[in-house]
């Protein structure tokens, strides 16, 4: 059992780093922090598909001679793709949150709420 959960321990840290943003995400009332916890997830979800596309002794897909057992780079394909989503999702978030501020003068989601209902 040890020895599986040592030999797993990139998953389970990808595991906790996906737990710490989730829950930064669903307890905070802040935007700017709830995007911090989306961003994190983000990340976890990102190494996890990266960690998969590890083949151990696998190399290069490069065909040459004597070798059998590659990686795949798909994984790593896609999530490039991914990052560059997710860095544009972000920035267009902080965007957003900026322009909450300027409207209502809080980044709180509880004060929006309470200046949304007085109108």
């Amino acid at each position: 059992m040890i020895d599986y959960i040592v030999g797993h321990i990139n998953y389970w840290l990808i595991i906790a780093v996906m737990m710490v943003g989730l829950y930064t995400l669903m307890s905070r009332s802040n935007l700017i922090k709830k995007l911090a916890g989306l961003a994190m997830f983000q990340t976890a979800v990102i190494l996890f598909y990266v960690s998969l596309g590890k083949v151990d002794g696998g190399t290069v897909p490069i065909v040459a001679e004597g070798y059998t057992l590659y990686s795949n780079p798909l994984p790593q394909v896609l999530m490039l793709t991914a990052i560059v989503v997710g860095v544009a999702t972000t920035a267009l978030g902080f965007a957003l949150v900026i322009r909450i501020k300027e409207a209502y003068e809080s980044v709180e989601e509880h004060e929006i709420s309470q200046m949304d209902e007085k109108e």
